[in-house]
């Protein structure tokens, strides 16, 4: 065999090995975050919770809507939403079919890039787009149990406001700040503890938590198309009102 050909041989054996253990890390995140999942809901008093006033309020979450999935490169714990397009043309025999809604919720939830198309198809009037409700996890991202749990909560409270509201978080930015300032907010994200160890409030402790929730809430808003350039302005005007309201909860759940 020549030097060359060893060369190669050498380099295939050495991609298949790093494909076999980025395969085996794969599903270990995927089985640990199964395990967060199935332990939120059989454990976690908020989760549980949450999940109750849904079906309370009519509104039944459907099978497998928590799901664990590889995120890649995109640097989140979470989300909520798939992104539906429904065809306006006259030729359209349906909306998507179970088939395509299972491609969908297989993969992490869709682009910057694939969202700015759904956008534009829907602004030159060709389609009309609606928020699935759908809850993924990004199971490469999860710190332990508890970040997996608070992310949980966090898009449940999305659910929520789903649930209760006409709420229209695809083009309608005041709606959007509003429910990213209730999850951040009750959600347990922005706990003083969970600040500390994220590197933040080392001097700043009064008022850290409608700071921190302002700021999460910032990048959530941004991370919309719609709603980007003015993301700031949009958590302003929704926050006083968005930061009090507790609701399904009496009171703030994570305040003794």
């Amino acid at each position: 065999m020549s030097s060359a050909s060893q060369d190669n041989a050498v380099g295939d054996a050495g991609g298949t090995e790093a494909k076999r253990m980025a395969d085996e890390k794969t599903a270990k995140d995927n089985e640990t975050c199964e395990k967060y999942v199935k332990n939120g809901l059989n454990r976690n008093v908020t989760v549980q919770f949450l999940y109750e006033r849904l079906l309370q309020m009519g509104c039944a979450p459907p099978k497998n809507m928590i799901r664990c999935l590889d995120c890649k490169d995109s640097q989140r714990a979470g989300g909520f939403g798939v992104v539906e397009e429904i065809d306006m043309s006259a030729t359209a025999a349906s909306t998507t079919t179970d088939k395509q809604k299972s491609d969908q919720y297989s993969k992490c939830a869709q682009t910057k890039q694939e969202i700015d198309t759904l956008l534009a198809k829907e602004r030159d009037g060709d389609a009309k787009l609606r928020l699935l409700p759908q809850i993924y996890l990004c199971q490469q991202h999860l710190r332990n149990e508890t970040h997996a749990h608070e992310s949980m909560v966090h898009e449940l409270i999305h659910a929520v406001d789903m649930c209760r509201t006409k709420m229209d978080p695809i083009n309608n930015c005041i709606h959007l700040a509003c429910t990213e300032i209730r999850a951040e907010n009750l959600s347990g994200e922005c706990h003083w503890l969970r600040e500390v160890q994220n590197g933040r409030m080392l001097t700043d402790f009064l008022g850290h938590g409608a700071k921190c929730v302002k700021r999460r809430a910032q990048l959530s808003v941004k991370a919309n198309p719609n709603c980007a350039e003015k993301a700031e302005e949009y958590v302003e005007a929704a926050f006083e009102r968005c930061y009090k309201d507790t609701f399904p909860f009496d009171r703030h759940p994570n305040l003794r």
